[in-house]
């Protein structure tokens, strides 16, 4: 099989693939890269200005964002999110049945949660949770805005921007890719990488957002924030 499941220095899973040669989260720790990355970072900084926010996950891999993102919504009913999850390639059930988070993650039904994200039917909008609902893009982010009917798609206040490292996948770390998500966004929209790399800054700021640069996660220097301008 091309996918390994890893244990992290936190105890979660993560997955490696041979095909790329990657690994879809730090090895130091999934579920602490996630929260730091993309919860905090990312979402929190949202809703601290807003009850309501369209994500777009470049990315949607073992679903870990979506979880953790649903789980910090659930007891908040005032807030609601529309995720919209990006993968050209899903991970098999029988990989994702293995994975812990659900042993890991200290919220009840978080099972039942992760269960619906993976089960539930791709290319559609789906409830998960009363205030949390999916669209799972079995395309890639390249075609993703072509492929989605448009009264399906809206417009992102959040972009979780987690895909395999440019030295991975550079197709997708350019700045056409940039550009076409940037007309996708929302007028004060937020985007959140664990990435600090130059270029993809530069291409960032041509695409049209400002950056800021965040400590990274596990003693990693950088990560970076860009907002739309």
């Amino acid at each position: 099989m091309d996918i390994e499941i890893i244990e992290t220095e936190d105890g979660s899973h993560t997955l490696f693939s041979k095909t790329f040669n990657e690994i879809y989260h730090s090895r130091r720790g999934a579920i602490e890269e996630s929260m730091h990355v993309f919860i905090d970072a990312g979402l929190k900084h949202v809703l601290s200005t807003k009850n309501t926010a369209n994500i777009l996950e470049v990315g949607l891999g073992t679903g870990l964002n979506a979880l953790l993102t649903a789980l910090e919504v659930q007891s908040n009913p005032d807030q609601s999110i529309k995720y919209f999850g990006v993968e050209p390639l899903p991970v098999p059930t029988e990989i994702t049945q293995q994975l812990n988070y659900e042993q890991l993650v200290s919220q009840e039904e978080v099972a039942t949660l992760y269960e619906k994200i993976h089960e539930n039917p791709w290319n559609s909008w789906e409830p998960i949770t009363p205030n949390f609902h999916l669209y799972k893009a079995h395309t890639t982010i390249q075609k993703a805005f072509i492929d989605t009917p448009s009264e399906a798609l809206p417009k992102f206040d959040l972009v979780y921007f987690d895909a395999f490292a440019p030295s991975k996948h550079p197709e997708i770390w350019n700045l056409e890719v940039l550009q076409q998500i940037r007309q996708q966004l929302s007028s004060d929209a937020v985007l959140v990488t664990y990435c600090a790399k130059g270029q993809f800054k530069r291409d960032l700021k041509a695409a049209g957002f400002s950056l800021e640069s965040l400590p990274g996660p596990h003693f990693k220097r950088e990560m970076t924030r860009g907002r739309v301008i």
